[in-house]
């Protein structure tokens, strides 16, 4: 080889060497370029109704309440780490049925394997997330809304979720506690603070307890406010309860992320809000099981009835329906699977057991309120998609929708559905 020949050739390397570290580099750059997050945000119209926007198109949530626990396993199930993914095949069904939302209650312990769900959802099937926070709510022995020290970790525990997951295109919007405010009432995971113990009357004692959980739901709001301009802040509530106390303690808020379990129909909910409480209002879990307390039998029927009036009178409440309120942003169907581990969860043998036992009681859901002692209300018979563990798909129990599913994916495939058809409520 001449010497020229040699000089070229070193020249040559020297060229490609360069061009290989610029392409290393420019790869490394872009994958550190922050990705496009879709501004979330709610708007009002001229006609005072509020209306959910999403890159500035509206956005009618269709959701569903996502915990997909296998058979077998309990509450603590780490299914974000789940090596079947069950998301995937769960997310064809709800793309199929035009699903456009799942709300989880929190995030999964691992931000990697949490961010994959969620990109995955979104990227694949087009579905966003509404991440929440438990606010400590299930914490042994109480959830101390009014100790400083609990609130500081609380604190600090939902910021950094907000800051983890903030940039990723498919969230939606941030769900604060579910049902907390009972804990005001001494209902569920009851609390207090010395100063309140003093107070002897039992009215004025409710009143210092939602107050001080009002504004601390209030603060929340405010710091996520000031770290995620994209992306709107809901307040977790069951029913309407101590919402004239979030009026005057909680104005920050977004939305009202309400828990509403009225059986058929919701009454004056959408007006009693507006009155209450002037915000946007989320159905962020509504929805009926499908088992049959009374007669002691599955009944899909009467599940698919109950929630095709309940999205009806979601439609006729959004922003720009002809007679409603306006204020609805949409609804979350509890939920998409049934939960086996649920009625009763402290025993594992109990958690391979479709169990059709009750918990509790509504009288709003009729058809089986003469079940022995009223206890109609069927925890692990909610899923709009069965489960089937003597089958497996992928490794997963077999998904088996209902007909609730099929009812609902024609009513959120057709814009313009067909009038409720007559219907006793009775199963067949």
């Amino acid at each position: 080889m001449s010497k020229d020949q040699t000089t070229g050739y070193r020249y040559a390397l020297l060229v490609a060497c360069g061009l290989l570290i610029l392409a290393v580099v420019w790869a490394l750059f872009a994958s550190r370029k922050p990705q496009f997050v879709p501004a979330v945000y709610i708007k009002t119209l001229k006609n005072g109704h509020y209306q959910m926007m999403v890159s500035n198109k509206p956005y009618i949530v269709r959701g569903v309440c996502y915990n997909p626990i296998p058979v077998g396993q309990s509450y603590d199930y780490d299914w974000w780490s789940d090596q079947y993914k069950p998301w995937m095949i769960d997310g064809k069904l709800m793309q199929d049925m035009k699903i456009n939302t799942i709300r989880v209650y929190q995030p999964g312990i691992n931000p990697e394997t949490v961010k994959a769900v969620i990109r995955d959802l979104y990227e694949k099937y087009g579905i966003r997330t509404l991440m929440g926070h438990w606010i400590g709510f299930w914490e042994y022995p109480c959830p101390l809304y009014g100790d400083r020290d609990f609130q500081d970790r609380i604190s600090r525990e939902i910021l950094d979720m907000v800051n983890t997951y903030k940039n990723e295109p498919g969230i939606l919007g941030w769900v604060l506690g579910n049902e907390n405010n009972y804990s005001c009432l001494g209902h569920v995971n009851p609390w207090s603070t010395d100063e309140i113990d003093l107070e002897p009357d039992p009215q004025k004692r409710v009143k210092m307890k939602t107050r001080i959980y009002y504004s601390y739901i209030n603060y929340l709001a405010k710091e996520i406010q000031s770290i995620d301009k994209n992306h709107p802040v809901g307040l977790g509530n069951g029913e309407l309860i101590g919402l004239d106390a979030a009026k005057e303690f909680c104005p920050s808020v977004d939305f009202v992320a309400s828990i509403i379990y009225r059986g058929k129909t919701f009454g004056n909910l959408f007006n009693s809000l507006k009155t209450t409480f002037d915000k946007p209002v989320l159905l962020s879990e509504i929805g009926a099981d499908s088992y049959d307390a009374f007669r002691n039998q599955e009944d899909q029927n009467i599940q698919a009835f109950f929630l095709e009036s309940q999205w009806r009178q979601i439609m006729d409440n959004v922003a720009k329906a002809p007679k409603g309120a306006g204020n609805c942003l949409g609804g979350v169907i509890f939920e998409w699977t049934d939960e086996w581990w649920k009625h009763n969860m402290v025993d594992p043998e109990k958690w391979a057991v479709h169990d059709t036992g009750s918990n509790w009681s509504n009288g709003s859901y009729y058809f089986d309120i003469q079940a022995p002692k009223n206890m109609n209300m069927n925890e692990e018979w909610f899923g709009i998609v069965a489960l089937s563990p003597d089958e497996k798909e992928f490794g997963l129990d077999k998904r088996a929708p209902r007909k609730a599913y099929y009812l609902l994916r024609e009513l959120w495939r057709n814009p313009r559905p067909a009038p409720l058809k007559k219907n006793s409520g009775k199963g067949k």
